[in-house]
């Protein structure tokens, strides 16, 4: 016998949107950055940080946090920036248009324009003995000028004198790209670093009566440096820093070496001899002449270099570096760089006893001596405890090593802290260990594990709890089968005298079910589960007949041999269900399967099938609908069978 389905289903389709919901707060400051580096200077007076863009022209402002406060544009490329001694002008040095801005260090805007009369430059800037001091030129035609901004041209004084530098009738000079370094503690002084050609020629200038004069002059021949990326003048000494590494000295107009820190890249020098010296991917900080480092940052990856630009805040209190990041730089601001940064370690056991002693060992170091007798905080945490309780404090012993003994009240995972508050010459530090602290277990137990309820049966489930210590709660959750429906909670509280707690479900869907301990400070977490099974709901009838009556004892719906019966179904609905519909035929006395197949539920639950007359009298059939558990499109309910309907064709 041939089936055919007579139902139109119709299927509607549902988007959901999700929504995401954002809590109200500040937003983040937007940060200072270039892509690619053009000077960096610190204003101390303003506490501004000024960053050019070699790129696309322009110039930023900071404050000392690193956020970004103002922002000029249209300058076509900043090649280096210099601020005046007071730090109310900060000079730009633009070589694309061969140019120098005076500009309003508090405003940014534009003070006056100075034209350099040359084809290549200006490069870099320094501001040194009232001047604006640059260097322009190529291989070969290197030169410094100079910039007078107390100059009146409308009386007939150029501010800006070229070809300072090297000196007619002498020969010493710089013939390369220069760099330019001044500072405040050694007025009227400039370094002069020679880039491009293949020495590592360099000078200090007096430049303190308004022309340079040759104070010291070395002719490069890589027997002090290896090139020169970076110089700087050092505080209290008449000696520069090259490549942030090599410390050359100068006497009697001559340079000869004075030593050297770990190699680095390039670095600046502050006003109390501080070294700031950028490497690959850190920016670590020397005292002067020393060779371990008094602290050190991670900035940017190991494969990065900062670039050539790291500065000090005047007065020492900060460092500013700009670091790579993708394609651009960020300016970064590094604080407490004068204090040294210990190490501390803490090793506790893996695993321990509750109620039993252990040992917890550590050292504290440091690349600065540590104060003598110096104390550690420790903090034990734990469930008992989940805020910290505070133990004795322990000494460090003059190895830098530390040692205490404690027994854990409570077990689970306890933690346990040590901390060195810092001191004037070191910053705080702190680090801790865990240990698994061994509970006992307890009994914890779920009823209506296995059983099978018709649809839409309220179920009590019941969790019963054994000894514990000081927690009584257990939590019950449900977790209906299907993606669409997520675990609840469903009960949570105190367990009654007898240890039982209970909730009760209403079994639409199979269900898992679980009670949970959350442990406390003597017995250990415990969860159970309890998977309980649901049938769909089916009902079935029959269209078309024309009676009903028994056949023996069993009601049959009568058709005419040339009426076809339609078989309605109606299932608990879920998305993609199908359920299947069995026919059987009687025949000498026994029941034979005959075709078996499935039809989609409409949205409403809903199927109609359409049987073909046999066109013959006598026949008897029945047919069902079921529910088979996977096959039928889900897994969300157990297989449930529906009634028999049963069938007789007569004339």
């Amino acid at each position: 016998m041939r089936s055919t389905s007579i139902a139109t289903s119709l299927a509607v389709l549902f988007s959901s949107a999700a929504l995401s919901v954002v809590a109200a707060g500040t937003a983040s400051a937007a940060a200072a950055t270039v892509t690619s580096t053009g000077g960096l200077v610190v204003d101390g007076a303003l506490q501004r940080v000024f960053a050019g863009d070699a790129a696309n022209g322009r110039i930023v402002a900071a404050d000392y946090s690193g956020t970004l406060v103002d922002a000029h544009t249209g300058f076509g490329s900043v090649g280096d920036l210099a601020l005046s001694d007071d730090g109310t002008t900060l000079y730009a040095a633009l070589p694309t248009t061969h140019q120098v801005l005076a500009l309003d260090a508090a405003t940014l805007d534009v003070k006056a324009t100075y034209a350099v009369p040359t084809d290549t430059g200006p490069s870099r800037l320094a501001f040194a003995g009232g001047k604006a001091w640059f260097s322009y030129g190529d291989q070969w035609d290197g030169d410094i000028g100079s910039i007078d901004p107390a100059a009146d041209p409308a009386g007939g004084t150029d501010p800006v004198a070229m070809a300072q530098f090297p000196t007619e009738g002498t020969s010493s000079g710089i013939w390369g790209q220069a760099l330019l370094d001044t500072d405040p503690t050694r007025p009227g002084l400039l370094a002069v670093g020679e880039t491009g050609i293949s020495t590592d020629s360099m000078a200090v200038l007096d430049v303190s009566g308004g022309t340079a004069k040759v104070t010291a002059w070395y002719d490069g021949d890589y027997t002090l440096n290896s090139g020169i990326r970076d110089i700087d003048l050092v505080p209290g000494a008449d000696q520069v820093l090259v490549n942030g590494t090599d410390r050359d000295a100068w006497a009697d107009g001559r340079f000869a070496k004075a030593g050297a820190y770990p190699g680095g890249w390039d670095a600046d020098v502050a006003a109390d001899g501080l070294v700031a010296q950028t490497a690959a991917g850190k920016v670590s900080v020397y005292r002067p002449n020393a060779t371990k480092p008094l602290r050190a940052y991670a900035v940017g990856s190991t494969a990065d270099w900062p670039g050539s630009t790291v500065r000090w805040a005047p007065d020492s209190s900060r460092i500013f570096a700009m670091v790579p990041s993708g394609s651009t730089f960020t300016l970064k601001v590094l604080t407490q760089p004068t204090l040294n940064v210990p190490t501390l370690t803490v090793n506790a056991p893996s695993s321990a006893a509750r109620a039993k002693k252990l040992t917890v060992t550590g050292k504290l170091s440091a690349t600065v001596a540590l104060p003598a007798g110096t104390r550690l905080s420790v903090t034990r945490t734990d469930v008992s405890s989940p805020s910290g309780k505070a133990l004795p404090p322990v000494t460090v012993k003059a190895d830098g090593t530390y040692s205490f003994s404690d027994t854990p009240p409570a077990g689970g995972t306890v933690t346990y802290k040590v901390g060195y508050a810092g001191d004037a010459a070191h910053t705080a530090v702190s680090a801790s260990d865990k240990v698994a602290v061994s509970r006992a277990a307890t009994g914890l137990s779920l009823n209506n594990n296995g059983k099978l309820y018709d649809y839409g049966t309220d179920v009590k489930f019941t969790a019963h709890l054994g000894t514990t210590y000081s927690n009584r709660s257990v939590k019950i959750y449900a977790d209906p089968f299907g993606g669409d429906k997520g675990k609840k909670l469903i009960k949570a509280g105190k367990v009654d005298s007898h240890g039982n707690i209970a909730a009760w479900v209403g079994m639409t869907r199979d269900t898992a079910v679980t009670a949970v301990f959350d442990g406390d400070a003597r017995y250990a977490p415990k969860t159970v589960k309890a998977t309980a099974y649901a049938r769909v709901r089916i009902s079935t009838s029959l269209s078309k007949y024309y009676k009903t009556a028994k056949i023996g004892s069993t009601s049959y719906y009568w058709f005419h041999k040339k009426t076809g019966p339609v078989f309605n179904t109606t299932m608990t609905y879920y998305p993609g269900r199908e359920h299947r519909l069995d026919l059987e035929v009687y025949y000498e006395g026994k029941w034979y399967a005959g075709d078996s197949e499935y039809f989609r539920l409409a949205s409403n639950g809903r199927t109609a099938v359409q049987f073909d007359a046999p066109d013959e009298s006598g026949i008897r059939a029945r047919m069902r609908s079921v529910y088979v558990n996977g096959s039928s499109g889900d897994t969300v309910n157990s297989t449930t069978y529906g009634a028999w309907k049963y069938v007789y064709f007569s004339n």
